[in-house]
């Protein structure tokens, strides 16, 4: 009787899990009941879970929706506007002020000694301040518009790094093993690397600015467009780089007309989520002094002026955003 005449009651189909699977299995979850442990996995449960029901009411209070209600009214309301004393306003021009600012004049009454009479007096400050209802967010702006000029300065870089990087990484390309080794390290390295650790380097070297960040961005882009590249132009497709090798085009040509027309999608695709990711970046090297809009957040949360930090977090909300749709209409488009 053939197999296809066997009756249904005679198949079997094999278990879906083998003893090794589950020992294996088994293995991982006691390895990550012990490694949850030590990074207090339990903790963070527990505090979760007390938060949620704090949230839904069945609890009176928990340490973590505390918590993020402070977070909340400290960060909002944003602030909008600037208020900087006249006189710490360097070539200040009461006649040529910036659009919709105004000169106001506070009064402040604060205790101070007599010297005569050796009592407190309560005495009366008046200064003048120059106030720009929409300052502060216009700061936001250029410290936004500095962040993603770093973001793309970087990517530029990166990619004029892994170009020569790609064609020694990969076995069909590179002259010959001692390079390709190389290669392969050096792409390692930058990859190894995190840009905040490079960036801090970078700023005793360069100074605090967007050079350190441009530079820190840039390293790592490379390793990572470095080896992604390497990998495609191995696995393309042979047919077409045969051709020309057989009517005498050389390594420079058949790249350019049998293997870059394959990987060119992929190719858009990497560079722009590089693009799309040191963005994001460039506002954590800047954290460190690098530069853009995180240096910018350090300084007002070091100074307890979370207002502004919450307008900070809006903006590169909205910018992250944005971007993010605009990656993804080019990528539709020519990946």
């Amino acid at each position: 009787m053939s197999r296809l005449d066997r009756p249904s009651s005679a198949w079997e189909l094999p278990r879906p899990f083998g003893t090794r699977s589950l020992a294996v299995l088994f293995l991982v979850l006691v390895v990550g009941f012990f490694a949850g442990q030590r990074v207090e996995m339990g903790r963070m449960l527990s505090l979760t879970g007390e938060g949620v029901l704090a949230a839904v009411g069945l609890r009176d209070q928990s340490q973590v929706l505390s918590g993020l209600g402070t977070i909340a009214r400290s960060l909002f309301p944003p602030q909008v506007s600037e208020r900087t004393e006249v006189a710490r306003v360097e070539g200040f021009d009461r006649n040529q002020l910036p659009w919709f600012s105004h000169v106001e004049t506070e009064e402040s009454r604060q205790p101070k000694l007599n010297p005569q009479t050796l009592q407190m007096e309560e005495v009366v400050d008046q200064r003048e301040v120059l106030v720009e209802p929409f300052g502060y967010l216009w700061h936001v702006a250029v410290k936004m518009l500095e962040t993603f000029e770093i973001a793309i300065w970087a990517t530029l870089l990166a990619i004029v790094l892994s170009a020569p990087l790609a064609w020694c990484s990969a076995k069909n390309y590179t002259p010959n093993r001692a390079v390709y080794t190389l290669a392969r390290s050096v792409v390692g390295m930058f990859r190894a690397v995190p840009e905040l650790v490079s960036a801090l380097f970078l700023v005793l070297a360069y100074g605090f600015g967007p050079i350190a960040g441009v530079l820190a961005l840039a390293l790592h882009s490379a390793g990572f467009l470095g080896k992604f590249y390497a990998e495609d132009i191995e696995t393309a497709d042979d047919k077409p780089q045969e051709a020309l090798r057989a009517i005498g085009a050389n390594k420079l040509k058949v790249m350019r007309f049998a293997v870059l027309p394959q990987v060119m999608p992929q190719f858009i695709a990497y560079t722009l989520y590089v693009l799309d990711r040191n963005v994001r970046m460039a506002t954590v090297v800047g954290l460190v002094g690098a530069g853009g809009i995180g240096q910018e957040l350090k300084g007002r949360y070091d100074m307890y002026n979370y207002a502004h930090v919450g307008t900070i977090l809006i903006a590169i909300f909205l910018t992250v955003l944005v971007l993010d749709r605009v990656a993804a209409r080019l990528r539709s488009r020519y990946a």
